[in-house]
C-alpha cells in the first residue's frame, strides 16, 4: 500500500505539492533525555516555559498518555531508546539490544530499526547527540551524522562527542569535547544539517539531546527564571518513599540527602524546569531553521522524550520506577496533512513510533510489536490498546487501564501492592490495595501482559 493509500485510508489530508521535493515526507525528530510528560506549559504545566514546545503542540498531536514499557537496568534510557529505535518490547530488547552476548540463543530474534528501514527506502538518514545502543547500530542507522555522544550522561559543557564515521568506528581516542553546551551543540548540529541538505530525496534528521538529564546546570539567565522558592510543591511530595521499591540507592536517589525537604525539592525542580526552558529555546532554533529552509511544508517533526523523572514526587528523584511521573511521557505528532492542536489521552508506547513512521513515510513496515498511530491521529478518541504494561527489571511491575493502576513490587521476597483509582487520583496517593477484587482482576491483567511480553519474572509476580 503507498503513503497515498495508508494517509486516505485514516482519513487525513495529503501532503501539499512541494517543489524540487519527493512526496514523500521529511522527518525531524527531536529527543529529550529525562522529561516526564508534565512539564510542558501548553499541556497543563503553567509554571514552566516552554514556547517552542507550546509551538508544536499547537500544530500537531500530543499524545498524554504516552509511555515507555520501563526498564531493565538502572539506566533505563538504552532499553527505552532500543524499544524506540526497533518497535520491540521490553524483554526482547534487553535480549537483542542491551545483553546480546549474555542471551542464550533461544531467546534472541533478529530486529531492524526505523532509521534503518528509511535509508533503506531511499531516505538520508542524519543522527546528532546521544546514541545509547552501541557504534555499530548507530552505523545501521544512519548515512550521516555529526557531534554523536556515544555515552548515557555528562557534564553539558564537556559532552565527549564523535565525528560520523561511516565504517561506524569509533575509537575513543579520536573523541573530542564538544565546544558549547549540549542543547546549543547538537542543535547547532542539526541546524547545519538542514541549511546545507540540497538533496531532493526526503530526509530523516534524528536529533537526540542530552537535557534536561543531570547534572541540572542550566545556564544563570534560565535558573534565574525559577526562583526555588516560588515553586510549588508537587500534591504527591514526599520526604521519603514509604517502603523499599527495590532501587532506593541507585545513583538517581543519592543526588540529595534523606530525608527530601521542601526545600531540596524546589531547587531540584526548579533546576529542571531551567534546563527543559534552555533546551526549549534551543529546539525553537531548529524549529526555525526548518521554516527558513522551506521544508516545513514536507516535513513531519515528532518531539517525545525517553522516559521520565520523580524530582520529588513520592519521596523519589529518579527514573528507577513505574509511577506515571516516570513511565508518561512527552510525543507530540505534527506536519503536513496532520492534524494541529489535537489532544488524545489513549495509551501509547514510544516502540508505536517505528510503524508509524512507517505508515507516515509508506514505505513497507518490517516485523514489529508497536502500533501505528494513524486510527488516533484520525480521531483522538480511537485506541489501539486497552492497558499499558510496564516492568523495572525483577522487582517492579505495573498495570494501568483508563481507571485503575496496579503497582507490585517484590524486594528480597517481600511482596508490596499498590492500587490506584487514576480517574480521583491521579497524583497516585491512595493505596487501594484493601480491594482484593480489583486486586486479583488487575494481577490477572499483569500476568498476560507478562506472557506477551516474554517477562523472564515468573512466580515473584504470580
Amino acid at each position: 500500500m503507498t503513503r497515498r493509500d495508508l494517509i486516505k485510508a485514516a482519513g487525513l489530508a495529503l501532503c501539499p505539492p512541494a517543489a524540487a521535493q519527493s512526496r514523500r515526507p521529511n522527518f525531524l525528530f527531536l529527543f529529550t533525555d529525562d522529561q516526564r510528560f508534565s512539564t510542558i506549559h501548553a499541556l497543563n504545566c503553567p509554571e514552566i516555559r516552554t514556547p517552542s514546545m507550546d509551538r508544536m503542540a499547537r500544530n500537531g498531536t500530543a499524545f498524554t498518555h504516552n509511555c515507555i514499557m520501563g526498564g531493565t537496568i538502572p539506566a533505563v534510557c538504552a532499553p527505552s531508546r532500543g524499544m524506540l529505535m526497533t518497535g520491540q518490547t521490553l524483554f526482547h530488547v534487553h535480549d537483542n539490544v542491551i545483553a546480546p552476548n549474555e542471551t542464550p540463543p533461544a531467546r534472541r530474534r533478529p530486529f531492524t530499526m526505523f532509521p534503518e528501514v528509511l535509508r533503506k527506502a531511499g531516505y538520508t538518514t542524519f543522527g546528532t547527540g546521544k546514541w545509547h545502543n552501541t557504534e555499530p547500530l548507530f552505523a545501521r542507522c544512519f548515512s550521516q551524522g555529526e557531534n554523536i555522544f556515544f555515552g548515557g550522561m555528562s557534564n553539558h559543557l564537556e559532552v565527549p562527542v564523535a565525528d560520523f564515521d561511516p565504517t561506524g568506528r569509533y575509537p575513543k581516542n579520536k573523541r573530542h569535547t564538544g565546544d558549547k553546551f549540549s542543547s546549543v551543540l547538537f542543535s547547532n548540529s542539526a541546524i547545519k544539517f538542514l541549511k546545507e541538505y540540497k538533496r531532493d530525496d526526503p530526509f530523516l534528521a534524528y536529533v537526540a539531546y542530552t537535557a534536561p538529564h543531570d547534572p541540572r546546570m542550566a545556564p544563570k539567565e534560565f535558573l534565574d527564571l525559577y526562583p526555588p522558592g516560588k515553586i510549588e510543591l508537587p500534591k504527591n511530595f514526599l520526604p521519603e518513599h514509604p517502603f523499599d521499591n527495590g532501587e532506593m540507592k541507585v545513583r538517581d536517589e543519592a543526588l540529595a540527602p534523606w530525608p527530601r525537604t521542601p526545600q531540596i525539592a524546589r531547587e531540584h525542580i526548579a533546576a529542571y524546569y531551567a534546563m527543559i526552558t534552555h533546551l526549549d529555546q534551543q529546539i525553537g532554533r531548529v524549529l526555525d531553521t526548518l521554516e527558513t529552509t522551506g521544508r516545513a511544508d514536507n516535513t513531519i517533526v515528532i518531539f517525545a522524550a525517553d522516559n521520565g523523572l520523580a524530582v520529588g514526587q513520592h519521596g523519589l528523584l529518579g527514573k528507577q520506577n513505574l509511577y506515571d511521573h516516570s513511565i508518561r511521557v512527552p510525543l507530540i505528532i505534527g506536519g503536513p496533512g496532520l492534524p494541529k492542536n489535537q489532544r488524545s489521552d489513549s495509551f501509547t508506547y514510544l516502540l508505536d513510533l517505528f510503524p508509524t513512521i512507517c505508515d507516515l513515510a509508506g514505505v513497507a513496515r518490517p516485523q514489529s510489536e508497536g502500533k501505528s498511530l494513524l486510527p488516533i491521529l484520525k480521531n483522538p478518541q480511537a485506541k489501539v490498546r486497552d492497558s499499558v504494561f510496564a516492568a523495572y527489571r525483577n522487582v517492579q511491575r505495573a498495570v494501568r487501564t483508563d481507571r485503575w493502576k496496579l503497582i507490585e513490587y517484590n524486594v528480597g521476597g517481600k511482596r508490596t501492592t499498590q492500587l490506584f483509582d487514576m480517574e480521583g487520583d491521579p497524583w497516585e496517593m491512595k493505596n487501594l490495595a484493601k480491594d482484593t477484587r480489583q486486586v486479583k482482576e488487575m494481577r490477572q491483567l499483569v500476568n498476560k501482559w507478562m506472557k506477551e511480553t516474554d517477562d523472564p519474572a515468573g512466580a515473584e509476580f504470580a
